[in-house]
């Protein structure tokens, strides 16, 4: 009969330790979304708005219909996220933050993480002074944020050098569905805000990143996808795409102004302009 050391220790071995725990919980907590992407016209985006209005619901932030979504991407300084998306890297990460209608009542830091067609999305809510001061480049007080997630960034921004790239404008008009947690958006005029990184300026110039008459019809699902959503949604000679407003409006930004072809070391801010590496090399 085993001695009751020889149990314990049996015992203890056998349970994992408590961190394990931690983080085996949080990857169950990560659920992956299906996407599914396609470039239709306008008059298709229309026909498959008016075959969807009885069954899905306005999504009730969209006043009016719609609403912008301003993005501010941010890359390393190899260009990693764009250069991995266009040589088709399966597994990949994005930076961004986000806000609504040029307003700072929600500002969001995401992370958008890609694996083949599933996507995973974390977000953490930030303060218009706390956008700032990552703009200025004083990203410390992330450390003191409560979210994994705001670390996270910090470390990419330190070792990685991560920088703000381009601003990506769109509007969008979205459809949702409770069963199987569908939400279907359609994305026009993606074009590229270009001349600072001033989230919250309406004003700033843009210029068009996609194929002039199209626009971004985005599915997402969770779980499942209902089949009356399946049979509403045929697109005849329609195509998954790898449209990536990200890299589209980077190329629209960069490889119309800048002759080292999207190689971007500034950034502008305002009237104050300076080299964002400065000081690291």
């Amino acid at each position: 009969m085993a001695s009751c050391a020889s149990m314990c220790c049996l015992t203890a071995l056998s349970m994992p330790p408590t961190s394990t725990k931690v983080n085996e919980m949080s990857e169950k907590k990560k659920v992956f979304r299906h996407e599914w992407k396609y470039l239709v016209s306008y008059p298709e985006a229309e026909l498959l708005q008016r075959r969807l209005s009885p069954f899905l619901s306005l999504d009730r932030n969209a006043a009016g219909g719609e609403y912008m979504i301003r993005s501010l991407y941010f890359d390393d300084m190899n260009d990693s996220a764009y250069r991995e998306k266009i040589t088709g890297v399966n597994f990949r990460q994005k930076w961004r933050i986000r806000v609504y209608n040029c307003s700072d009542s929600r500002i969001s830091l995401e992370r958008k993480t890609k694996n083949g067609s599933y996507i995973y999305k974390e977000s953490a809510l930030l303060t218009r002074g706390e956008f700032q001061k990552i703009l200025d480049g004083d990203c410390k007080f992330l450390l003191e944020r409560e979210e994994n997630l705001c670390g996270e960034f910090y470390y990419e921004y330190m070792a990685h050098l991560l920088r703000p790239k381009v601003i990506a404008d769109y509007e969008r008009t979205p459809l949702t569905l409770d069963a199987g947690t569908v939400r279907i958006t359609f994305d026009k005029n993606v074009r590229a805000a270009i001349g600072s990184f001033d989230i919250f300026d309406a004003e700033l110039p843009t210029l068009p990143a996609i194929e002039p008459g199209k626009l971004v019809l985005e599915v997402k699902y969770t779980s499942f996808l209902p089949q009356m959503v399946k049979t509403l949604l045929p697109l005849d000679g329609q195509e998954f795409s790898a449209f990536s407003k990200y890299t589209q409006c980077y190329e629209a930004a960069h490889h119309l102004t800048d002759p080292t072809a999207g190689i971007s070391k500034t950034y502008i801010s305002g009237r104050k302009q300076r080299n964002v590496y400065q000081g690291l090399f």
